[in-house]
């Protein structure tokens, strides 16, 4: 396990290590795509708007298994780099069981409370009924969200990636197929999309289990006892990727009222599948930076200035030649992917391919910031980490949403995140700049790019 992480990695031999984690984001990404295809193409374009208005709730679950998973990962493989790999199987296994927990207080209070959660998330009676039965029957897989989500951090950790990428491309396999069997032949409706999707989340997390279970070299299950200094570790650790998320649950909610207001459904139905856009990109990056954190932490533990130096500038080149490629991909494919959705006839598949367009320029400079945020992270600096990601997806797209819709009109808000994007981009070189000396890097961080 520590061998995998202390190789003297090269830019293919980084990015090779990284890539299953690259692959895994996309299908994650893919879940709620398929979803949405099937959804819109199957039951309706208002169905597809339901399940945006009750998303910033799922949003929440996915932002603690996001936090426990990467921060998490953070503070076991820095123990695995200090040579305690008792102490990191202890935490593993206690972040698992805290993950589940707080799944299930979740899923009692969704069902308890969901008529008012709905209807404050901006649904009317026409969204009410989709929207509460996605939200509902998406919650009772929430321990299997959970642990897909550690999962897919800590196979990377254990230094077998290969094994998180089987098991969500199975995941990812299984949700396309049983997406269209339950909202097609079985006429199950959007709750069928749910459930699906749950299927899909529950075989990484259940086959998951029983490797972590039977697994007694390297990183597993284990007996733990209650650590409040681990868990705030993690949570501080992975507050960002936390913030991220429930960033982008606050984002979300703003979109759908802003554009419920402005346009009506058609709106929402657009920013659903311009986001699903963002999901698809932004996922190459998430997965990147996923796949490397490990490494970074294993050699800040290690205190091998020299390999996590090498690391650092290889992954930043990486990211900032990409951004270029991922930013005209997404404007030459905002037409075909569009389609996918909608019919090419209908008011909304013209309204989105302008938004998808516009929304695009945001990648030129999005896995810059993506990177900041998880370099952080992987090295215990969960302050700086939190600041970039919580100016970058809430600050900055707050204020841009605010504005500039008022200025420009629709075009303000298809903007609203490029300029977000362009202006935490700015923010997040002088933090790399100004902190990462503390790590000791024996030469100037910025050599090269």
């Amino acid at each position: 396990m520590s061998n995998s992480l202390n190789q003297n990695f090269k830019t293919l031999s980084l990015l090779k290590f990284a890539l299953p984690s690259m692959i895994m984001m996309v299908f994650m990404s893919l879940y709620t795509i398929i979803d949405g295809i099937f959804v819109s193409r199957l039951i309706g374009e208002s169905a597809l708007s339901a399940v945006n208005i009750v998303w910033p709730v799922i949003c929440i679950l996915i932002a603690i298994g996001v936090m426990l998973a990467t921060g998490g990962s953070a503070v076991v493989a820095r123990k695995m780099g200090e040579g305690d790999e008792k102490g990191a199987c202890e935490n593993f296994t206690f972040l698992a069981v805290v993950g589940v927990a707080v799944s299930l207080v979740l899923l009692v209070i969704v069902l308890l409370i969901h008529k008012p959660i709905v209807y404050a998330l901006g649904a009317d009676d026409s969204l009410f009924e989709n929207g509460k039965t996605y939200l509902i029957d998406m919650m009772y897989f929430g321990p299997c969200c959970i642990l897909q989500s550690l999962f897919q951090c800590f196979f990377v950790t254990a230094g077998k990636p290969a094994y998180g990428l089987g098991l969500i491309t199975a995941g990812g396999v299984a949700n396309a197929i049983l997406d269209y069997v339950f909202m097609g032949p079985m006429q199950l409706g959007i709750a069928g999309a749910a459930i699906a999707t749950g299927i899909g989340q529950m075989i990484p997390a259940v086959v998951g289990v029983i490797y972590f279970l039977v697994k007694r070299k390297g990183l597993h299950f284990t007996r733990f006892h209650w650590d409040g200094k681990a868990l705030w570790q993690s949570c501080t650790n992975g507050s960002s990727e936390m913030v991220t998320n429930l960033s982008n649950a606050v984002i979300t909610y703003l979109f759908n009222i802003i554009l419920m207001r402005m346009v009506g459904a058609d709106g929402v139905a657009a920013i659903t599948i311009i986001l699903y856009g963002q999901f698809l990109f932004n996922a190459l990056y998430l997965g990147f930076s996923m796949g490397v954190a490990p490494v970074i932490s294993f050699q800040y533990g290690a205190k091998n200035s020299e390999k996590l130096s090498n690391v650092y500038h290889i992954s930043n080149r990486f990211v900032k030649i990409s951004s270029g490629f991922m930013a005209v991909a997404s404007i030459l494919l905002a037409k075909p992917i569009t389609s996918v959705f909608v019919s090419e006839s209908s008011h909304t598949f013209a309204m989105t391919v302008t938004g998808f367009a516009l929304f695009g320029i945001n990648y030129l400079f999005s896995g810059y910031n993506v990177f900041t945020s998880s370099l952080f992270t992987a090295l215990s600096d969960g302050k700086t980490s939190a600041l970039v990601s919580f100016s970058r997806t809430f600050v900055c797209i707050l204020a841009s949403l605010l504005i500039l819709p008022q200025i420009i009109g629709l075009k303000g808000v298809w903007l609203a995140v490029p300029v977000a994007e362009f202006v935490t981009s700015g923010l997040s070189f002088y933090c790399q700049r100004r902190n990462l000396s503390k790590y000791s890097f024996p030469f100037p961080v910025f050599r090269g790019g």
